[in-house]
């Protein structure tokens, strides 16, 4: 049976953690800063967590596990 091979968009987009959790930057952080205060910048450069129903669409295609 051959190898599954993970996606290519989904790797340079989403992480697993060491515990499992599947990370994602934050959105409207890539350009048009002068628009954006200050504390909105701060928010959205902190990675979060991909929860509910994407998080087993990112795993299947990161090539990972269910249950790990």
């Amino acid at each position: 049976m051959p190898k599954q091979k993970t996606n290519s968009s989904a790797k340079k987009r989403m992480r697993v953690t060491g515990s499992g959790k599947i990370m994602r930057e934050g959105v409207n952080n890539q350009h048009k800063f002068e628009g954006k205060n200050s504390a909105r910048k701060r928010r959205v450069s902190t990675d979060q967590e991909i929860v509910g129903g994407d998080r087993a669409k990112a795993r299947k295609l990161l090539g990972k596990l269910k249950g790990r």
